[in-house]
């Protein structure tokens, strides 16, 4: 764990070497030298280690993973590593992270983290007689949940409540659908609570008297909620020909734009995922159910909008929230497993999944602001563009000090394609 007067603020960091920025991570979460190394690339998930993990292994598909600095989350400093290959998303959350320290960074909480169990019943004579009899032996069916997994309810967690409910309106006809309600912990939980569902169906087909179909978790964890607010003043939006007030009001605009139009949303809520997920798979968790869990919450209403928010508040300050299902954690599956990911954890300090998810959601919304600022000012190409054009140099055939003169070049020119790439190469070689 990082000492207490340790900074998130790290100038110089962009322009250390690897291997200086490898050293000044190590120092500043007291890394052991194996999970620098599972960091930096020297180490990590073997082969070996993959093939235990999913079926027909041949290697291993890398991404680079990088640190975004300066995040104060609930007043704690952050060094967030996030795995992802879209260039700008780290340097974006980085200086947003930067600007929200101006009023204490991002303050962020969680529910409890609940997730649900559905269970399909098909066949059930009289629905509504049959649900009634499930929530009258509620307590029954939850003392038998908890006897599944006592070391879940060891640590506090387990089955918390069911819901039933009745779906008329199927393409297969009426059946019921009962929902258990079940605590985690620091788990993920879709293993505990899929278990859970499996075993408790036969007890659940007996009082009903339907059959027990589907027995699986559901990814709408709209029960397990993760919640972080910004508050950015003007001051610190002001930059170049632009004033505070101007980003300000552009930015919210922009967020307009996304609460009211589903295609924009749908772009703007991506901008979010961004950062949500890179440091969900440097994490070692499952970044495609938080995907399905994000998007699936926006359209909650019945139309898809944003999941963010953007105003100003009483003294013009910008104000951001987010709100989100976050299904994390931090044992079992890949996080235990996977070394890069336990290292990753480390770097973080983390000792809960519910910290994890604060940090996390505090991420989605830095990068939301970093894509909106762009936007609202100078268009997303101008800082996406160098990035962006030093990889197209490098898939031309650039190497070494060539690449920053193609890439360059073609900022400079605002044309970044292979095909100009390839000419600039040539006329250097020449």
């Amino acid at each position: 764990m990082s000492t207490s007067d340790s900074t998130s603020r790290l100038p110089g960091f962009y322009n250390q070497s690897l291997k200086d920025r490898g050293q000044t991570l190590a120092a500043w979460a007291q890394l052991a030298p194996e999970q620098l190394a599972a960091l930096d690339g020297s180490g990590g998930l073997s082969p070996g280690q993959a093939d235990h993990m999913i079926e027909n292994v041949v290697g291993l598909h890398a991404l680079p993973l990088g640190v975004a600095v300066n995040f104060l989350v609930n007043s704690r400093e952050v060094l967030v590593p996030m795995a992802i290959e879209e260039p700008s998303v780290v340097a974006g959350a980085s200086f947003m992270a930067k600007l929200a320290r101006a009023e204490g960074g991002f303050t962020a909480h969680t529910t409890e983290p609940q997730m649900i169990g559905q269970m399909q019943i098909l066949g059930v004579p009289d629905l509504h007689a049959a649900r009634l009899a499930l929530l009258e032996d509620k307590a029954r069916i939850l003392d038998l949940a908890n006897q599944i997994d006592p070391v879940i309810v060891k640590f506090g967690g387990g089955a918390r409540d069911l819901e039933v409910r009745v779906m008329d309106d199927s393409p297969v006809g009426p059946f019921l659908v009962a929902h258990l309600i079940y605590d985690t912990r620091d788990a993920m939980g879709a293993n505990a609570v899929n278990t859970a569902c499996e075993r408790l169906a036969p007890t659940v087909e007996q009082i009903t008297g339907g059959r027990v179909h589907l027995r699986i978790l559901s990814n709408l964890a709209d029960r397990r909620l993760a919640r972080a607010r910004c508050v950015i003043p003007i001051s610190e939006l002001a930059f170049g020909d632009f004033s505070g007030e101007r980003v300000r009001d552009g930015i919210i605009e922009a967020y307009a734009f996304a609460a009211a139009d589903p295609y924009r949303a749908a772009t703007h809520n991506k901008g979010i995922m961004n950062g949500v997920d890179a440091v969900v798979i440097a994490t070692g968790n499952d970044w495609r159910a938080i995907e399905a869990g994000a998007h699936a919450y926006a359209a909650r209403s019945g139309r898809y909008t944003s999941l963010s928010t953007w105003g100003k508040d009483a003294n013009g300050n910008l104000v951001g929230t987010l709100e989100m299902p976050m299904a994390v954690g931090i044992v079992g599956g890949a996080t235990k497993v996977h070394p890069t990911a336990q290292a990753a954890l480390k770097l973080m300090s983390v000792t809960t999944a519910r910290e994890l998810a604060e940090i996390i959601v505090s991420v989605g919304l830095a990068q939301n602001l970093a894509a909106l600022r762009a936007l609202a000012t100078e268009g997303i190409q101008r800082g996406h563009m160098t990035l962006h054009a030093r990889q197209v140099a490098i898939a031309a055939g650039a190497t070494g000090e060539q690449i920053d003169v193609v890439a360059g070049r073609m900022v400079a020119e605002k044309v970044v394609r292979i095909d100009r790439a390839e000419e600039i190469l040539r006329e250097i070689k020449k």
